[in-house]
């Protein structure tokens, strides 16, 4: 089993965990990992899926899924916020090294306001955090359930969502309505993957 301490590091989960998710003792899993014994198949397609590789990339005859593979979530309005839809539409593939960082999901783009730099139907990569820097991209909660992609400025009675395209005014909310409404950083965005 050639890759899977490394997706289980990337993917930040114990032996434990996996050792409760796979239903076995937390020693099969070390030794699955040290090569001392191996999964049958029925536990190879579970920890195929599991990872969202293939069975031969996790017996190590296959380099295809080299990175570790993240769920693209529901789609993000960047125009108008809509309600972020938790089901999976797809999997993106990011670097073990940038996994090995924190929690990640992806979100496609619906819109126009982000142009010209992330177009309708992009996907980004986002990274799980509750706050980012000033002028960082960010995917935010607005009422509690519906997310946009926006530039997020802090001010000193609030925050600003601001768009890229000049059509879109900015989006203004005082700390009171940050508060009360709630907004909410879900993320940062830290790669943008276009779609032709």
């Amino acid at each position: 089993m050639q890759h899977l301490k490394e997706l289980r590091k990337a993917h930040k989960i114990n032996q434990q965990a996996l050792a409760s998710h796979m239903g076995v003792a937390r020693s099969t899993i070390s030794m699955w990992e040290s090569g001392a014994s191996q999964p049958d198949n029925a536990a190879l397609q579970r920890l195929a899926a599991y990872f969202h590789v293939s069975i031969d990339y996790l017996l190590g005859f296959s380099e295809e899924g080299r990175g570790v593979k993240v769920p693209v979530l529901g789609n993000v309005a960047a125009g108008i916020p809509i309600e972020v839809v938790e089901n999976i539409i797809d999997y993106e593939e990011i670097s073990t090294d940038l996994a090995a960082t924190g929690e990640f999901f992806a979100l496609q783009i619906h819109g126009t306001s982000m142009e010209p730099r992330i177009m309708d139907g992009d996907v980004v990569i986002v990274r799980k955090q509750p706050e980012v820097e000033n002028g960082q991209i960010a995917i935010v909660l607005v009422n509690g359930y519906d997310a946009t992609c926006k530039r997020l400025m802090r001010e000193k009675d609030g925050i600003r969502l601001v768009s890229f395209n000049p059509n879109f005014p900015p989006m203004h909310y005082s700390s009171e309505e940050v508060a009360n409404l709630p907004i909410r950083v879900l993320g940062r965005v830290v790669e943008l993957r276009g779609k032709f």
